[in-house]
């Protein structure tokens, strides 16, 4: 199973997808965690896409093209991912669309996490406390909030239009969460 998890910064993808490795058996990609071990580790990479995420922006195409490619052509995506983070824009996501042909692994579901603005805000606030994030400070959390509405959001068109999306409600405990999602995964296996 190949599914992208979709949502506004602090909807709750990688806690969700953490916990749903534990239940499907297949890697959680995160495209984030994925820079910031590149910036912690200093790479040439990991260094430029720091300072842009450190204001809020996103990551050019190029470089998340090439390091989604070179992640989803290892082994162990051989019997699924949940891909978390990417595609960030329409242009990402047909990128994506054309390299899982390629590689013979179509997306099989699209996952919206909706969560209400005001918890999104608290979530954030707590998570930058807990973790220290540079990239979770109110002003870069505002810029995160524009762009995901100016190029992120289109892309939850574009998996509606192709009869990939489902949208599950990101509020409640963690647990309640995973199982909506666990239930839209059930109900769409046995339609196809």
């Amino acid at each position: 199973m190949r599914i992208v998890l979709l949502g506004a910064p602090g909807s709750g993808k990688g806690t969700q997808a953490a916990l749903m490795v534990e239940r499907l058996g297949i890697p959680h990609i995160s495209t984030g965690a994925l820079l910031r071990n590149a910036a912690k580790r200093g790479t040439e990479l990991g260094l430029k896409a720091k300072s842009i995420i450190d204001r809020g922006e996103l990551v050019p195409d190029e470089i998340m093209s090439d390091m989604i490619e070179e992640r989803l052509g290892r082994e162990d995506v051989a019997d699924g991912f949940i891909l978390d983070g990417y595609p960030r824009n329409l242009a990402q996501a047909k990128s994506l669309d054309t390299m899982l042909e390629r590689l013979n692994q179509p997306t099989n579901e699209a996952i919206q996490i909706d969560v209400d603005l005001d918890q999104l805000v608290k979530r954030i606030a707590r998570r930058a406390k807990k973790e220290g994030r540079s990239d979770d400070t109110e002003e870069v959390v505002r810029n995160r909030m524009r762009v995901y509405h100016e190029q992120t959001a289109p892309v939850i068109d574009y998996y509606a239009d192709r009869g990939l999306l489902s949208h599950v409600l990101g509020d409640g405990e963690v647990e309640e969460v995973l199982e909506r999602i666990l239930s839209v995964l059930s109900v769409n296996q046995t339609s196809t």
